[in-house]
């Protein structure tokens, strides 16, 4: 069992940067793969970024490639967010979430791959 929790949502302007943490609970977050989705208002959920366990493989969507990195320390049992170069456009609530898949698999971007959920920080960018 893991518990996520996120923070470091806000309200920021156009153009500036703002990091997520998600803090998992449990001595077991170094196995699992964890990701980042948002949900925008009247939206479905959709992903944004992945990192293997070993934080060696990332995997980006189109839209926040170049902009956003993410990253992991297993020894904190946090994942990060970067977000750089905000537009209106990334507003939305972000959830982290853990699941496991093969260390051959990369990319996964769909909701039911993943197991374990926080509840969400929302990151609202004004133009």
């Amino acid at each position: 069992q893991v518990q996520l929790v996120e923070s470091g949502g806000g309200l920021v302007q156009t153009g500036t940067s703002l990091r997520l943490s998600c803090a998992a609970s449990g001595r077991t977050f170094s196995s699992y793969d964890m990701a980042w989705f948002r949900q925008a208002a009247g939206k479905e959920r959709e992903f944004v970024a992945s990192i293997k366990r070993s934080g060696s493989i990332t995997y980006y969507a189109d839209s926040v490639k170049g902009r956003f990195t993410i990253s992991r320390d297993n020894a904190k049992n946090t994942v990060y967010l970067q977000m750089n170069t905000l537009k209106p456009e990334d507003t939305a609530v972000y959830y982290c979430a853990a699941g496991w898949q093969p260390y051959t698999i990369v990319g996964v971007t769909t909701e039911k791959e993943y197991d374990y959920w926080g509840q969400g920080t929302q990151v609202t960018v004004s133009s």
